[in-house]
């Protein structure tokens, strides 16, 4: 194993210490290449030193303006500081560079929904369930998306989808049952605001979408 692949693993058994010293030496031993610099700005953003890292990537940038996970790293950066323009930049300038992940869909996807842009989300989220099919977060975030855009039969069997990857998702139920009670399917509601409450029993909107319901069901006995 070389030295950037056990700083890397390092980082993700979470020896942050570790791995800093590796990347410091990459760096020193190869000061003009931009991967130890973006793998840097990388573990900088877990241990949440985001100004470090910003300089990390842009010095990656200023190496190789063509280094695509460098923007991509500097979009996380600004999307963690609430900065949505400038991630929104980043990320795609990521994507015009030839990422193909499902990752930086994914937050293009993510920062247009900070914005309140649903419309503009939905083909970055859907391309990014495309490239990470099961990824449980991933397909929320866009039948989400669909739900917020008014497209509600496509939302209803985005969410459905959601739980055939974790059957566990509150979530999900909660929001298959806004849809039910939508299209008058008020028992179909009452089961998935349940449902949800089973699983987190904490939900509360599932549990005020519980009690509507039941002013319906109510209402309709008499």
């Amino acid at each position: 194993m070389d030295k950037m692949q056990q700083a890397i693993e390092f980082m993700q058994e979470q020896k942050f210490e570790e791995s800093a010293k590796l990347f410091t030496e990459i760096i020193e031993e190869q000061p003009n290449d931009p991967i130890g610099y973006i793998n840097f700005g990388n573990l900088l953003i877990h241990l949440h030193e985001l100004p470090r890292a910003q300089r990390f990537f842009e010095k990656a940038i200023e190496l190789d303006e063509y280094a695509a996970t460098a923007y991509y790293g500097l979009g996380n950066v600004y999307l963690e500081e609430s900065i949505y323009t400038k991630a929104q930049a980043n990320f795609q300038k990521a994507i015009e560079l030839g990422l193909e992940e499902g990752d930086v869909y994914y937050m293009l996807g993510m920062t247009l929904q900070k914005q309140e842009q649903m419309k503009l989300a939905l083909p970055y989220l859907l391309r990014a369930t495309e490239l990470e099919p099961n990824d449980g977060e991933i397909a929320f975030q866009y039948a989400l998306s669909l739900a917020q855009s008014d497209h509600i039969n496509e939302a209803k069997d985005a969410f459905e989808r959601v739980l055939t990857l974790n059957s566990e998702h509150s979530d999900a139920h909660y929001n298959l049952g806004v849809i039910a009670l939508y299209n008058d399917q008020i028992n179909n509601a009452m089961t998935h605001f349940e449902t949800a409450l089973s699983i987190q029993p904490g939900h509360e909107l599932a549990a005020n979408g519980k009690e509507q319901t039941q002013i319906l069901l109510d209402q309709n006995k008499k």
